[in-house]
């Protein structure tokens, strides 16, 4: 719906819309990516009207009197009316070690002597993301969604090989550091007898993630799992399995775990703040207790297309908080950034935000 007439449902709606007597829009996420879902939705709402509404009430910048001509046209209960308690959210930095980072530059199209034809596979978005986690998740394995077999204790990297044959091994030679935190504080919250719910976007980060936390009886989740429902069983009644490995994309809605677990733990994001809502919403939502202290935890390397994700992000929620008078959207972009610690879903301004960091 929200992309109006340039999408199939979007233009079945508008000309629906003016042939209904009455016209109704349900939507957790209204405007994820701007003012032009509002328009798209509210062309729908009020036709030949809603969309120079918006375009009007938004252009001269100023969200709070754009929230205060837009709201006799839309309802909202925010979590702070529910009664929810607040979300504590921080962003904690990674560096990427000496190898990881000479690939991550090479593939952003910053070759070194070594480098090869290297550059060659990188310059794609997704490609990008996967290798602020770990540039090997960009390789062929023997099947595809093969797990990254870490080294322990790495071994040293041969210094005369090339970076695509150090590629193919990295594993061997370097531990991702995002995979280093995420253990880390799976381990921390399994002390304390907390559930830990883990989000990445690639499959073969998540197998890899699964091995990497045999410990803690790990349950998986994604597109391709047959026993769904026994995976999210496990972790809701095992008390032995600790953690769930999950992609948005295939659990980031219609799934309550606020009542077993109580922390996040992002390894990737996306560019979509809509689907980047709606899983928070698996650990936040109506029905927790007052006391309840939920806590997300966002992983992001230092220096990559993590960066770019993050200021678009903050971007996109604190747009759609002004919008909607709601702080709490708008705090989950403006993140606290631990001190001491080191897809899809784009739209044209993503686009341009990451053609600046290439061009770096």
């Amino acid at each position: 719906m929200k992309l109006g007439s340039s999408g199939a449902y979007g233009a079945a709606c508008l000309a629906l819309g003016p042939q209904a007597a009455r016209r109704l829009i349900l939507t957790g996420t209204p405007a994820p990516n701007g003012a032009r879902d509002l328009e798209s939705l509210l062309s729908f709402v009020w036709p030949g009207h809603g969309k120079r509404v918006v375009s009007d009430a938004v252009g001269g910048g100023d969200l709070v009197y754009a929230s205060t001509v837009l709201r006799p046209l839309f309802t909202r209960t925010t979590k702070k009316e529910l009664g929810l308690p607040e979300i504590t959210t921080r962003l904690r930095y990674v560096d990427l070690p000496p190898l990881h980072r000479e690939i991550y530059e090479a593939l952003k199209g910053n070759p070194t002597a070594r480098s090869g034809d290297l550059e060659l596979l990188g310059k794609a978005v997704l490609r990008l993301l996967m290798a602020a986690t770990s540039p090997a998740l960009i390789t062929q394995g023997a099947t595809q969604n093969e797990p990254l077999a870490f080294q322990v204790p790495p071994l040293e990297p041969p210094v005369n090989d090339s970076l695509g044959a150090l590629l193919q091994n990295l594993p061997k030679y370097e531990l991702s550091p995002k995979y280093e935190q995420a253990v880390k504080i799976v381990a921390e919250n399994a002390a304390a007898n907390r559930k830990t719910l883990v989000w990445s976007s690639f499959v073969r980060s998540i197998t890899t993630l699964e091995s990497l936390l045999q410990p803690f009886k790990p349950a998986v989740v994604h597109g391709g799992t047959p026993n769904r429902d026994e995976e999210i069983r496990r972790f809701r009644e095992d008390p032995e399995c600790q953690v769930l490995i999950s992609n948005p994309a295939t659990l980031g809605e219609g799934i309550s775990l606020h009542h077993w677990c109580h922390d996040a733990l992002y390894v990737d994001r996306d560019f979509m703040a809509g689907r980047f809502l709606q899983s928070l919403d698996r650990i936040h939502r109506l029905g927790l207790a007052k006391d309840t202290e939920t806590r997300v935890t966002i992983l992001a390397a230092r220096g990559t297309v993590d960066e770019v994700v993050a200021r678009r992000l903050e971007m996109k929620l604190d747009f759609m908080g002004g919008i909607l008078n709601d702080p709490a959207v708008q705090q989950l972009g403006d993140l606290q950034e631990e001190d001491g610690e080191t897809i899809g879903g784009m739209n044209s301004e993503d686009v341009r935000a990451v053609l600046a960091h290439l061009n770096e």
